[in-house]
């Protein structure tokens, strides 16, 4: 077992690792900029060291300052989180260089499923389901127009190296192709330094379906069951639950087989994410995450599995203590994601928060790092907490989480809290009728 590892990152995914760390006797090692200086997994790491002023491009991105901080501390791994490096396969192979280990996969499979078109193909080859699209990238406008009257329209026009719904653009009919195309290819330099794109067949109703894996890189691989993440905003995540309403224990026995058998071949260490688009009975590969997700307490929370402890342990070298038969699924769980912006624009909300009361009871769980007293800094992504809650069954949770909200209290700033207030008095969220462009609708229409 490592030692002590250092948390590359900040805010509450930082403090969820730390937390991991101890349990298992692991020191710790607190990496921050200047305007972190007082966050709370600075304030409970056994040592921390400052990488640099705010902008995260000279702190939390400074690959040297890392290492260099690595080094000082004498920490033998690093825990990358999530956003920021951890799916940076550059910073995996530099790791690898000077002797420290990476807590997540090898550089090569981090690059393998970050390009959107290699990830495709490396899917169909391990015998995952797809969504129809190109044979790799689209390099001119002319062959954008073949592959989508071949296709049918609509279709969506993607960046191979994109995420977050940043360089992807509809094309309902040939008259949008063009501008779609150029716009995708002009989004994705400009977002990720490449302007490479593929098309892939638009789904019309589709959800976001989800599936956490575990392996150990010497061939052995479970899955978790699925999250549900199809409520989204511009393409980020609000709102997941697991399991997801609209499976059934077959679908997810089947979808779940077909993914670990996949992984286990592809010879992947750690935790990892496939997702799907899911539309009549039907799965397509979307894309998969190569590190630990902002949702995984949901899965956490049905299985009684610590994701994290189980990234260590692998990372460490030790081989899985579980086995498919070993788990099981039970209840149901919701998180609710909670940034620091205006319920109603949506616009960030960084500031001094003044007084915090957070839920409790039976089955509720704050993943968090802010306190009274603490500045949000204006510099970061606005998620400031996490609220999942469980119960026996869907409906429980649900009586549990509308609970849970009317005791959530954050002053000082505005917060989404209101927002999934506002949703839990939809009928289609309670009866879990929803899909991947639900909110947007319904944002617009209210």
């Amino acid at each position: 077992m490592l030692d002590k590892v250092l948390i590359a990152n900040r805010g509450e995914i930082a403090l969820r690792v730390l937390r991991a760390c101890r349990e298992l006797g692991i020191a710790t090692v607190a990496v921050h900029s200047t305007a972190d200086e007082n966050a709370m997994h600075v304030r409970l790491a056994d040592e921390s060291v400052c990488i640099g002023p705010p902008p995260s491009a000279h702190s939390y991105l400074n690959i040297p300052a890392i290492v260099s901080a690595c080094e000082i501390t004498g920490a033998e791994a690093v825990h990358p989180g999530y956003g920021f490096l951890a799916e940076n396969a550059r910073f995996a192979d530099i790791l690898d260089e000077h002797g420290i280990t990476f807590i997540g996969p090898s550089g090569e499979h981090i690059r393998t499923m970050g390009d959107k078109i290699e990830a495709k193909r490396t899917a169909m080859e391990l015998g995952i389901p797809v969504v129809p699209g190109s044979d790799g990238a689209v390099d001119t406008v002319a062959e954008a127009h073949k592959v989508a009257e071949d296709m049918g329209y609509p279709v969506l026009i993607k960046a191979s190296a994109g995420g977050g719904g940043r360089g992807m653009k509809l094309a309902a009919s040939a008259d949008e192709i063009d501008d779609a195309y150029n716009t995708a290819r002009t989004e994705s330099q400009a977002a990720f330094g490449d302007d490479a794109v593929y098309i892939e067949k638009y789904l019309g109703q589709p959800r976001h379906i989800e599936v956490q894996v575990l392996a150990d890189g010497q061939g052995h691989a479970v899955h978790l069951a699925e999250r549900d993440c199809s409520l989204q905003r511009r393409h980020q995540k609000v709102w997941e639950e697991a399991l997801s309403p609209a499976l059934n224990a077959d679908q997810r026995a089947e979808i779940g087989g077909i993914v670990a058998t996949a992984i286990a071949k592809l010879g992947y260490r750690g935790v990892g994410t496939v997702e799907f688009l899911y539309e009549n009975g039907e799965f397509y590969f979307i894309e998969m995450n190569t590190r630990l997700q902002v949702e995984h307490p949901v899965t956490e929370m049905i299985t009684g599995i610590d994701l994290v402890q189980e990234q260590i342990r692998v990372a460490s070298g030790l081989p899985l203590n579980l086995t498919q038969d070993d788990i099981s699924f039970a209840g149901h769980a919701i998180e609710c994601r909670i940034n620091a912006e205006d319920p109603e624009t949506f616009t960030p909300s960084p500031g001094r928060v003044e007084a915090v009361h957070v839920p409790g009871g039976l089955g509720v769980r704050i993943d968090s790092a802010i306190y009274a007293g603490y500045s949000i800094p204006p510099y970061y992504d606005s998620l400031i907490g996490k609220l999942i809650v469980f119960g026996k069954t869907r409906n429980e949770c649900l009586m549990r989480l509308r609970r849970a909200l009317g005791e959530y209290v954050i002053e000082g700033v505005s917060t989404t809290i209101p927002l999934f207030q506002r949703l839990l008095a939809e009928p289609a969220i309670m009866d879990g009728r929803y899909d991947i462009h639900w909110l947007e609708k319904y944002l617009e229409d209210n």
